[in-house]
């Protein structure tokens, strides 16, 4: 697996000064398939300093221009698409059509909709006697995670770039190559030395040196939401903008009138997809009493289909932490419908698609972000007791309601302590905004809302 040896700096392969190198493991097979720099203190400070140098150029380019480079981008990973997809199943483990369909083309697409908001937002407003000028923040620290790790990158330096801001990104260890691999396309994409930078790196190390720079005017942060509480409290010292997308425990409720099982089939499908590595998954499903058994018979049936068709889980630990909380669920009085803690094949880092009947609310598996290819199952008595288990979590990320009206369905969705509602099974829109309530962050992702974030205001009185 090809792999540069060094970090991408104001425009350049150059050798890190950190003298560690970062392993990476497919993890299928569990061999170690490429070794990156693991840039320390030293490399991050390098890095910020280009991209300052490189600001006052950048933020003065026309947005028509920086719309012209977002688009030579897309076309680049647009043209490198299979390449991309081998990457990120390589590092990630996803299965390859996976890795075609959803990690190398929404990237693609969401790298074109900031090609076209940089070309048409509206940086300057008259309002009154005023002109409202919208002006890049400055330098962000980009700190990307490894679930989806082409579309967490792109999510976060195109629409930077199109706001006129330059970036130091820092991606996630265990998938740095998908990383390397969008450096490269941002260079042959033209855009300006400096405007990004690449140093791969380890969370405490160069993690942490990115976040407490002076350097840097906003950090950008998708992950834990345990890591995004300190990243938050080292930026409100230096009193530094942030952007955090973090955890989720997504509710799916099914209302009385829904259609049972299509609405059963696509909640497991949803858990089950990128191998339950997806922070907006819907991993509580909420079925009324009348129908409960019908929906765990439907919903074990449709996981055991999904055994051979998922990858597994990116690493060793996260195959430890999954197990662990299935066997915390049956210590706690779940029972176990689907899966199971033993995994399903001698090697790799695979677990079992698991549905969990007879949870209870206060159960660690429906409280807790799991992040692997587990289901619960929960009771509900009548439409206020679905929405008070359905708010009953510290997040609020993301969520689905069904139901046989849309407008029921909708109107529960208005009720829900959650930053993004599927109603029906409405589909994904890269134009949407993403992001939480409560501890699911702070500020959105995609759209002009995700543009927003980039830009900071200054208005002359005339």
């Amino acid at each position: 697996m090809k792999a540069h040896d060094g970090i991408y700096l104001d425009g350049a392969w150059r050798p890190a000064a950190g003298r560690d190198v970062i392993e990476v493991v497919d993890p299928v097979g569990e061999q170690v398939i490429a070794r990156v720099p693991a840039g320390d203190a030293v490399d991050v400070d390098a890095a910020v300093r280009a991209a300052r140098a490189a600001l006052p150029g950048w933020a003065a380019t026309p947005p028509a221009d920086r719309a012209a480079r977002l688009t030579a981008l897309r076309d680049v990973l647009a043209a490198r698409k299979d390449e991309i997809a081998e990457t990120v199943t390589a590092e990630l483990g996803s299965p390859l059509a996976f890795s075609q369909a959803v990690h190398a083309a929404v990237p693609i697409a969401v790298a074109g909709s900031y090609a076209e908001l940089a070309a048409t937002h509206l940086f300057e407003e008259k309002v009154g006697n005023s002109t409202v000028f919208q002006e890049p923040v400055g330098v962000v620290g980009a700190i990307t995670p490894w679930n989806y790790p082409l579309h967490q990158i792109v999510a976060k330096v195109a629409p930077a770039l199109a706001a006129g801001c330059t970036v130091v990104l820092k991606p996630a260890e265990d998938t740095p190559l998908t990383a390397q691999l969008f450096a490269e396309a941002v260079h042959e994409a033209g855009v300006p030395a400096g405007v990004l930078n690449l140093v791969t790196g380890l969370g405490p190390v160069a993690g942490q040196a990115l976040v407490e720079h002076p350097g840097v005017d906003l950090v950008s942060f998708t992950g834990s939401t345990a890591v995004g509480r300190r990243i938050a409290a080292t930026a409100g010292a230096a009193v530094k903008k942030v952007a955090l997308e973090l955890g989720g425990k997504s509710a799916n409720v099914i209302l009385p009138s829904a259609d049972l099982a299509r609405a059963v089939h696509v909640g497991v499908a949803n858990v089950m997809s990128n191998s339950g590595q997806t922070c907006s998954a819907w991993t509580r499903m909420l079925v009324h009493r009348d129908r409960y058994d019908e929906a765990v018979e439907l919903a074990a049936a449709a996981a055991a289909k999904y055994a051979d068709r998922i990858g597994p889980v990116v690493n060793a630990a996260q195959r430890d932490r999954v197990r662990g909380y299935i066997e915390k669920g049956v210590a706690e009085g779940a029972r176990l419908v689907a899966g199971g803690p033993d995994s399903p094949r001698e090697r790799g880092y695979f677990v079992s698609p698991t549905v969990f009947a007879d949870v209870t609310p206060d159960m660690a598996i429906a409280q807790e972000e799991i992040f692997g290819p587990v289901l619960s199952v929960l009771r509900y008595e009548d439409e206020e007791d679905a929405l008070r288990i359905a708010n009953g979590t510290v997040y609020g990320l993301a969520g689905a309601v069904w139901a046989g009206d849309e407008a029921e369905a909708v109107a529960f969705a208005r009720r829900m302590e959650t930053g993004q509602v599927d109603i029906n099974g409405g589909r994904f829109n890269p134009l949407a905004p993403f992001g939480g309530y409560k501890q699911s962050g702070v500020g959105r992702e995609l759209g002009a809302h995700g543009l927003a974030e980039y830009l900071q205001t200054k208005s002359l009185q005339f």
